[in-house]
């Protein structure tokens, strides 16, 4: 295989290595970054938003190096060995020719280049996207079961990247449906589900929380068509920067007679039209779409090639989008040669600010699995991120990380308050409050449970069921029930007192590890009829957290 790589290659390429391992070395994380280092400090086979291969890839990271370096490394080796594996797709002989366009291409697709040092799911997700095409080539030449297990391991480095990543394996099933009828292909498959086993099992065990949350949970908006479908056309056009008129007319003009090549177009055009009509139900982010970065960039690649008109353009462009790259990767490390203030500038000294005041006090910050992890990673302290129901659950809300602070003296920190003991500010500039609390008690875990999928709000004496997962009784004194309307788009509308009334009169607490079933009344809403409610329980005093699903409300 070395032997398809020219040396002039390795130069450029080592070079881009050493650039990104000195980018992630100075660049401060950005808050993404920060959690997904939280998920390599307890490594498991699933979390709340993502498959497992981040945290692993931290964790690897981190055996090596400290600091960013050792939440980025695996990543700066994965870009390097993706961009590896993008040169051995391209089959045409001039390639060896023109390794500075080939390089210059790359560094005009921006996203992709953030992903080749920022440690996030989407850079595994690039790396197994090579390396499937990568190995559905030599699949399609020779048939075999050494090919098959190889092929069904990263269709397994797929799966446990990002769970979208389903749409490459599926787009490219369906450009040759003769594997239906390949045994080899099955035995790839077969492969990768067994060696999906352990994460499947992880959803089962945890109630499918990161399916649901996805496919469920997560809040909308009203459809309109600037921010949902003319947002999501124009991060097409991002993904590729200055030369997105030749990646997609390579697309456009891409031959599908070879079986290989017609995976490209498929996957390409698969990934568009998908998220395509995704646009009209939700609003899309840019790296969606990153994985047909691949496939396009092998065609756009030939087209350079093979045409000399675009090959002159693409150079020429290339060359803005590489000072323009430049640029702004300068400018994530020294805030002052960027136009905004980034999720890359002024984390150590926001950190430092409320270490001051807390000391080595544990910090909980109010609805922010961004910032919590980002003081853990910075200040080496204990901190949580407590979620109530104007936010939304996360890796916090499962991990049963709550029971470190339970009883202790902890600091506070919440936007939506005047009251506090400090108060520090962002780099934006946004202003945030502290106040300690002496003896900490929280039950974000209590869960709340009423029969069927659907609440008549006109129907009174409901029958509310709550279980307490905890191991000791809570008092009922200490708490308060309350329910949250929301509307159409599962956006929270207005959180109301719930009355209740217990079964037994004379129960004062809820017993550990049982249920308590509660009488209920709904509270009339005072704004737009409701579409679905949760239930929330707040404890001394703290904002009501998130303690049901959201359920129907019948119209």
């Amino acid at each position: 295989m070395a032997n398809q790589f020219p040396k002039p290659f390795f130069f450029y390429l080592g070079a881009l290595f050493l650039f990104n391992l000195l980018q992630s070395a100075f660049t401060e994380l950005i808050f993404d970054e920060a959690y997904y280092w939280y998920y390599a400090q307890q490594l498991s086979w699933g979390y709340f938003d993502h498959p497992p291969m981040v945290a692993f890839m931290i964790a690897f990271s981190n055996l090596f190096f400290g600091g960013e370096l050792g939440v980025r490394f695996m990543s700066c080796l994965m870009s390097t060995v993706t961009i590896a594996i993008i040169w051995l797709l391209i089959d045409n002989p001039l390639k060896r020719s023109y390794i500075p366009h080939f390089f210059l291409v790359v560094f005009s697709m921006g996203l992709f280049n953030a992903y080749g040092f920022l440690t996030l799911p989407d850079t595994p997700l690039l790396f197994f996207t090579a390396l499937f095409l990568w190995r559905y080539k030599h699949f399609l030449n020779h048939n075999s079961a050494q090919n098959a297990l190889l092929l069904g391991l990263t269709m397994t480095g797929l799966m446990y990247s990002k769970y979208h990543a389903v749409l490459v394996i599926l787009f490219v099933l369906l450009s040759n449906l003769k594997l239906i009828k390949n045994k080899y292909a099955w035995m790839a498959v077969g492969i990768s589900l067994l060696c999906y086993l352990p994460h499947l099992n992880w959803l089962y065990e945890n109630d499918f929380v990161s399916v649901n949350y996805h496919l469920s949970e997560r809040p909308n908006q009203a459809y309109s068509f600037e921010g949902f479908t003319l947002g999501y056309i124009l991060n097409l056009i991002v993904n590729f920067g200055l030369l997105f008129p030749w990646f997609y007319w390579a697309l456009f003009k891409a031959k599908t007679k070879n079986p290989f090549n017609r995976a490209l177009v498929y996957l390409s055009y698969g990934i568009i039209l998908f998220f395509f009509i995704s646009s009209f139900q939700r609003r899309t982010q840019a790296q969606w779409v990153i994985a047909m970065c691949i496939p396009m960039f092998v065609l756009a690649f030939g087209l350079l090639l093979e045409n000399q008109q675009a090959r002159k353009w693409m150079f020429r462009l290339s060359m803005l989008s590489l000072f323009v790259l430049l640029y702004a990767r300068v400018g994530l490390v020294h805030q002052p040669l960027f136009p905004i203030v980034y999720e890359t500038h002024g984390n150590k000294q926001w950190v430092a600010s409320v270490e001051k005041h807390a000391g080595e006090v544990p910090v909980i910050f109010e609805n922010s699995y961004r910032r919590a992890p980002m003081y853990a990673f910075y200040s080496g302290n204990s901190s949580f991120s407590l979620n109530n129901i104007y936010y939304r659950l996360n890796q916090y809300s499962i991990d049963g990380s709550e029971a470190k602070f339970q009883e202790k003296r902890i600091a506070y920190i919440s936007k939506y308050t005047t009251l506090g003991d400090f108060t520090y500010n962002m780099p934006n500039d946004d202003l945030f409050y502290g106040r300690f609390i002496d003896n900490f008690e929280s039950y974000r875990n209590l869960r709340c449970f009423i029969e069927g999928e659907t609440i008549d709000l006109n129907k009174q004496n409901h029958l509310l069921k709550i279980y307490n997962p905890y191991d000791k009784n809570i008092v009922l004194s200490k708490i308060k029930f309350h329910v949250g309307y929301l509307n159409a788009y599962k956006q929270i509308n207005e959180v109301l007192p719930l009355n209740y009334e217990l079964r037994d009169n004379n129960q004062k607490e809820l017993l550990a590890n049982d249920t308590t079933y509660l009488q209920i009344s709904m509270p009339k809403s005072k704004k737009e009829k409701p579409f679905y409610l949760k239930f929330a329980i707040s404890e001394n005093g703290l904002p009501p957290g998130i303690n049901s699903n959201s359920i129907s409300v019948m119209q």
